[in-house]
């Protein structure tokens, strides 16, 4: 464990050595999953790359010296983050070359242009880098390809399919990958989301390793549909008109807020998603491919992760669609429709795990 994050240690590793041998990149992409600890690691490199006493060379910041404290309260002179603002879903212009009125005189970009006030870098961290659209990308692909000396910029995404291929192609990408279900136990009761170890181990298993989805599966209405929902994912149970009047109805009782019936429907979408995910993981394991080698079934095996991987990819659609305000009933019902076909070609059931 490094600076109190769990489960990165190959990737601290992987800074370690870039600093060792002064290869530090200047741009880079954080890709994985939501609630996986990516933003506290990154303000944590930058607490490293910031210390006055030495602590980007180990990796290690003291914690103590005025640069480590104010990049810990998130107002270090030399570090700006920036993040979807409330109620967006497109990161503004304005943040990364200031609005109509101060142009190219605000903003990260012309921030990190500027000489250190502290020091002898200067660091940005973007949220959100999913939703960049093509204008707002296009005013920070300059700063990616000239980064000023010194400089390091930190992108925060989820997977390479929701990246602009701009960005893809000025950044190096580091992936972080889910959290073991040990780890998330062990979270979900140090941080008091979970009540008892019972509840942590049932969310821990649900949860795709990601602390975030564990800590909204807490909601007794979600756990209860996610009980009820997952059994019919498969081709014998799955009715998707019955579905869709009862998910539509479901995301309705969030309320009348457009952003809370939003964040319910994804919580659906990641849901079916993070079970099929565990199914793949499964299905990919040495040990299964041994069984259906000896078996004599590797063929339908191979077939099932296809299925599996196509399910992964009409999820991760739906979820891109939602962003870009798609009409929510409609978005169900043609995301139901078409895991029916994809259910249509099975020639067996998906196993329940």
């Amino acid at each position: 464990m490094w600076q109190g994050i769990h489960g990165h240690d190959a990737v601290v590793e992987r800074f370690r050595q870039s600093l060792k041998h002064g290869r530090l990149a200047a741009s880079f992409l954080f890709l994985g999953p939501v609630g996986v600890g990516k933003h506290l690691f990154a303000v944590k490199l930058a607490q490293a790359l910031l210390c006055q006493q030495g602590g980007a060379g180990s990796l290690e910041p003291c914690g103590q010296c005025d640069s480590c404290l104010l990049a810990l309260a998130g107002n270090h002179p030399d570090l700006d983050l920036v993040g979807l603002p409330t109620g967006k879903r497109i990161l503004p212009i304005k943040l990364f070359v200031g609005d109509d009125q101060h142009r190219h005189r605000e903003g990260l970009c012309y921030n990190i242009s500027r000489r250190p006030q502290m020091g002898k870098r200067r660091v940005a961290i973007i949220d959100d880098a999913d939703h960049f659209n093509h204008a707002s990308a296009n005013c920070l692909l300059k700063t990616l390809e000239e980064p000023p000396a010194g400089a390091v910029i930190i992108l925060i995404g989820t997977s390479r399919g929701r990246q602009l291929p701009t960005i893809l192609s000025r950044t190096q990408t580091v992936r972080f990958a889910p959290l073991e279900d040990e780890t998330v136990r062990h979270l979900l009761l140090e941080k008091q989301i979970a009540s008892d170890a019972t509840q942590a181990d049932q969310l821990a298993l649900a949860c795709g390793g990601s602390l975030r989805k564990a800590a909204a599966l807490v909601d007794p209405e979600l756990w209860e549909m996610r009980q009820r929902l997952l059994p019919q994912f498969i081709p014998s149970r799955f009715d998707s008109v019955r579905l869709a009047k009862e998910l539509i109805a479901f995301v309705n009782q969030a309320g009348k807020e457009a952003e809370a019936r939003r964040q319910r429907l994804r919580s659906l979408l990641q849901m079916v998603a993070n079970h099929f995910r565990h199914l793949l993981r499964t299905a990919s394991t040495p040990e299964d491919a041994e069984s259906a080698i000896l078996e004599g079934s590797l063929e339908q095996n191979a077939c099932k992760i296809d299925e599996i991987l196509a399910i992964l990819d009409r999820c991760l659609e739906a979820e891109i669609q939602l962003d870009r305000n798609a009409n929510q009933a409609s978005l169900l019902e043609c995301w139901l429709d078409d895991l029916a076909s994809i259910f249509a070609a099975c020639p067996h059931e998906f196993a329940l795990k």
